[in-house]
């Protein structure tokens, strides 16, 4: 999956995934500003039908420009999809975890979380979960791992 700005030329990635690379086009902004596409729900309905339709055991690979807030946010958003009785807090934190640079995307996140119907809980545990964290001033995230599923603990049983 690539998630990046309107005028930066997708990867090429040959016939083997034709049909198993999405790609989305937007800038990494959480508010309407002059000359920049923000995310959509357009390309939220186009993300949750490809998650939705992918085969679940193969690796999903994410990636943005800078790794940190596009990709970041739909690796929350494939796997809080995967993943509908575990808590969106605990998936958030399962983030927090993997990427000491994760600032996603609040809009991105605020999109899937109506399209997922989830009541606000998946805003509600990014916003929670990133609370203190200062800014960062780094060119690109670190590549990180996340599972793309979880088992419930006993609280969520």
């Amino acid at each position: 999956m690539s998630l990046l700005d309107p005028d930066v030329a997708f990867p090429e990635l040959g016939p083997a995934y034709a049909d198993r690379h999405l790609r989305l086009s937007f800038h990494d902004v959480h508010a309407t500003a002059a000359g920049a596409t923000p995310p959509s729900m357009a390309h939220i309905t186009e993300l949750l039908a490809f998650l939705s339709a992918r085969d679940r055991t193969e690796t999903l690979l994410i990636h943005c420009r800078a790794g940190i807030g596009r990709s970041t946010a739909t690796a929350f958003v494939a796997a809080c999809l995967d993943n509908p009785d575990i808590s969106e807090r605990e998936i958030a934190v399962a983030l927090r975890r993997v990427s000491s640079t994760a600032r996603p995307n609040e809009t991105l996140i605020a999109l899937a979380d109506a399209a997922m119907r989830r009541g606000g809980r998946m805003t509600a545990a990014i916003r929670e979960t990133g609370r203190g964290l200062a800014w960062i001033t780094v060119q690109e995230g670190e590549p990180f791992e996340m599972p793309s599923a979880y088992v419930a603990t006993a609280s969520h049983q």
